[in-house]
């Protein structure tokens, strides 16, 4: 069975900060950042992005679809 390493990108300005990502992934990839974007909201980034599976919760809770994310096989 092939081993997946994931990654997503946010689309920072257009995240309102509802946690609903953090609380969905599995491995704790994601938080807020302490940082704000130009409309005032902490947004979600990539805090431990070596852990990221791919699963994709992140990107189907998001009620703005601002994340997308990456899937790759890695070989042994």
């Amino acid at each position: 069975m092939a081993k997946f390493r994931g990654a997503i990108v946010v689309d920072t300005e257009s995240c309102k900060g509802c946690n609903l990502c953090v609380v969905a992934c599995p491995t704790h990839v994601i938080e807020l950042n302490t940082d704000v974007n130009g409309k005032g909201y902490h947004y979600s980034y990539m805090k431990n992005p070596t852990s990221c599976i791919g699963c994709a919760n992140c990107g189907l809770v998001c009620p703005d679809s601002v994340i997308t994310v990456y899937k790759k096989a890695i070989d042994k």
